[in-house]
């Protein structure tokens, strides 16, 4: 199992985000258990977890949005609680439903909500917000008649267009089909290029971690389990290939260092007993077997 995450954390100087023994529990039910971390400044942090887990509660409590039953939170060195309207200005929240306007342009909208954060700059802020995610050819559109990735990207321009120092993005691809949710991708890239913003997204599809993240924390059941780089924790593996093949008894996974003897023993061994091996495949380890080494079940995403 991984290291104990309700241990405090050592608490970088100047971080963006700092949480300590975060809790919230409803009833008997333990939503988030005792949740520690921090994130760097410029750093783009990935809560990785099924469905469940604990994220998006997790993510609320720091924006503001759901009071913890313990724990304290800050966010640019200001604490979250009990007012949490004094960080809200400098943060941008892209929730994991959006409700818009339908009968509102992307334009009008962005400008509206410049607006609500005394933008001066309303219409230039609408316009550089566009560009970010890649909407300026659907400036007059209607958000109704938006597709549904298209409608994901206004989601987060809304989100950036007062220019926050640290953003959020609650499973920001979900529901979308591979290309969409590859595009987007490019779109949080830029996010986290421009001026070094600091991005914090949820996620449960394991690729996306690797792809945008920083560093990872991976969330079961309400705690954290463990925490590092996408590589450090598939290093922590010890492992150079996972083979993966069925046979008349289901599906097996053999995890090695040593890829040809282990397929040659294998095909050998089924040459012998007159069985049949099939979907024999090989491939490098990757966060879903860290998820099954420390939690013991498969992540399902």
């Amino acid at each position: 199992m991984g290291r104990d995450y309700h241990a405090r954390p050592q608490m970088e100087a100047g971080a963006a985000i700092e949480v300590q023994g975060l809790t919230k529990r409803y009833g008997s039910h333990v939503a988030v258990d005792g949740v520690s971390f921090a994130v760097e400044r410029g750093e783009a942090f990935g809560i990785l977890g099924p469905n469940g887990a604990g994220k998006t509660t997790t993510l609320e409590m720091i924006e503001g949005l759901r009071k913890p039953d313990a724990g304290e939170v800050t966010v640019l060195g200001t604490p979250v609680w009990p007012d949490p309207t004094r960080i809200q200005a400098r943060i941008g929240v892209q929730l994991q439903t959006t409700s818009l306007f339908d009968r509102l342009s992307a334009t009008e909208l962005l400008v509206l909500f410049a607006r609500f954060y005394e933008r001066a700059d309303a219409e230039e802020r609408a316009a550089h917000a566009l560009q970010l995610v890649g909407l300026e050819s659907k400036a007059g559109d209607y958000a109704g008649r938006m597709s549904g990735g298209q409608q994901q990207r206004l989601a987060i321009a809304l989100g950036l267009v007062h220019d926050p120092e640290v953003v959020f993005l609650d499973e920001p691809t979900t529901g979308l089909d591979p290309q969409a949710r590859r595009n987007l991708w490019g779109v949080i890239r830029a996010i986290h290029e421009e001026r070094g913003k600091t991005v914090i997204l949820t996620t449960h599809y394991l690729e996306e971690a690797e792809e945008l993240c920083d560093r990872v924390a991976i969330m079961d059941e309400a705690r954290i389990v463990a925490m590092d780089t996408p590589a450090g924790l598939i290093g922590r593996l010890d492992t150079d290939a996972r083979v993966s093949y069925t046979d008349a008894d289901g599906e097996h996974a053999i995890y090695t260092k040593d890829t040809q003897a282990v397929v040659l023993e294998l095909l050998e061994t089924a040459r012998t007993r007159g069985t049949a091996i099939g979907n024999l495949a090989v491939r490098g380890p990757s966060l879903e077997d860290v998820f099954l080494n420390l939690t013991g079940h498969e992540f399902r995403e």
